[in-house]
């Protein structure tokens, strides 16, 4: 089948981080190593395994960061490579062993890319405390060979599907997952609705984590499908206060405005205007950016990561507030932390995606994501801006990485098209 596939070598790095911010030919060209090319399937490695082919396939911004060599390092170990990418994927069951229930050939599936003790081979008591949580996503044996074998080799070491060896992403035609991975989608829901199931859950796994949420006011910083899909999961969740979406393009504004903004604010100083709005005064040290007092917001989100946004998050936030981040935040340096302590602020990072508490039962967030957009018709689509052919990607990934330039919100590729 074809498949776009990474490796990295020391060569290529070098070239990617002497190079890249000058021609993309570095970073994902020619002078790269993210290739379109042949690969091997993968046979079933078990009778509760299944066959996919991709329907639809995401670029996420932790993709553009990894290829751009700009994402930490401190996650390599939990990875394999090389590794056909692609972890946000709507896909057709082709195939299934004869011991799947959960799906049947014809069926378009949400999958979880997430690895858990399940697919690496480790069933009831020998599965590690945060895959009997239903808390996969922090999965004790992600840095382990597995006890299952793909293909005759031993389970790669990794935490999701596409940076895994053993196990090709969604930028390939095809790919197999264990039952456990996937989740039906009604007929109501459009291909290119359901393919933002998985980032859609990563805002929806906060929104529901943080509960009970307070009266707010909430700021929601970024502008990107996870920060846009947090404003929707907010409401989706029963958040009712004030909700303020910073985000930097007209069109992103709209879309937070539909899925649930109270008020939308550009950086600089139309935010600094809603933060005065809450009570809050400026105040201008000796040296540095102006701090503030007698206000701020109790509840905030950072989607982007950055030592910028950190720093707002921190100066915006009111005393005992929660900031929560859900932007891939890396190394920061001279990020100044006096005020978490001198406000008494609380920290809390999310990943992924599991088990949750919701209407009195405890389903998985991808079911809920799924269901609730059945349920309210969330005009999600229009974070759709681009759509290429898989033997495209270059194109594809220039404009997920140029959003300035391109408009890009979410970016998918269809490798069946």
């Amino acid at each position: 089948m074809n498949a776009v596939t990474f490796d990295v070598t020391i060569p290529s790095f070098l070239i990617g981080k002497s190079l890249g911010a000058v021609t993309e030919a570095a970073i994902f060209g020619g002078l790269s190593r993210v290739r379109y090319r042949e690969v091997e399937e993968p046979a079933l490695p078990g009778d509760d395994w299944v066959r996919l082919d991709v329907l639809e396939a995401g670029i996420c911004g932790t993709d553009v960061g990894t290829l751009t060599f700009q994402a930490s390092p401190i996650l390599e170990p939990f990875g394999s490579l090389p590794a056909v990418l692609g972890h946000e994927v709507l896909a057709r069951v082709s195939e299934v062993g004869p011991a799947v229930r959960r799906v049947e050939p014809g069926q378009r599936v949400a999958v979880d890319p997430m690895i858990s003790c399940t697919m690496r081979g480790f069933t009831g008591e020998a599965q590690c405390g945060s895959c009997a949580s239903g808390r996969h996503c922090t999965c004790a044996r992600m840095g382990d060979e597995g006890r299952l074998r793909v293909s005759g080799k031993a389970f790669q070491p990794g935490m999701t599907v596409g940076y895994h060896n053993s196990l090709p992403g969604g930028w390939g035609e095809r790919m197999i997952a264990h039952e456990s991975q996937l989740f039906v989608v009604d007929d109501a829901l459009s291909n290119r609705t359901a393919a933002l199931i998985e980032p859609l859950s990563i805002g929806m796994h906060a929104a529901l984590n943080v509960r009970p949420f307070g009266a707010g006011p909430a700021l929601v910083i970024g502008s990107g499908p996870i920060a846009l899909g947090l404003i929707w999961s907010l409401r989706t969740a029963g958040y009712q206060g004030e909700l303020i979406a910073q985000v930097k393009r007209h069109h992103e504004a709209d879309i937070a405005k539909s899925l649930g903004a109270s008020l939308v604010v550009s950086p600089g100083d139309e935010a600094r205007q809603a933060l005065v709005h809450t009570g809050a005064r400026g105040y201008r040290p000796i040296v540095g950016d102006e701090v503030y007092a007698g206000g701020g917001f109790p509840l905030i989100f950072d989607c982007v990561g950055s030592g910028q946004s950190l720093s707002q998050c921190l100066r915006y936030a009111a005393p005992r507030a929660q900031i929560v981040m859900l932007g891939c935040a890396a190394e920061i340096p001279k990020l100044d932390l006096s005020l978490l302590w001198a406000r008494e602020l609380e920290v809390k990072g999310f990943l992924g995606y599991g088990r949750e508490k919701w209407r009195g039962e405890g389903p998985h967030t991808f079911q809920i994501t799924h269901d609730m957009l059945v349920e309210t018709g969330a005009p999600v689509e229009a974070m759709v801006t681009h759509v290429f052919p898989l033997a495209k990607y270059r194109d594809a990934l220039s404009a997920a990485a140029n959003r300035r330039r391109s408009g890009s919100i979410k970016v998918l590729m269809e490798p069946v098209a």
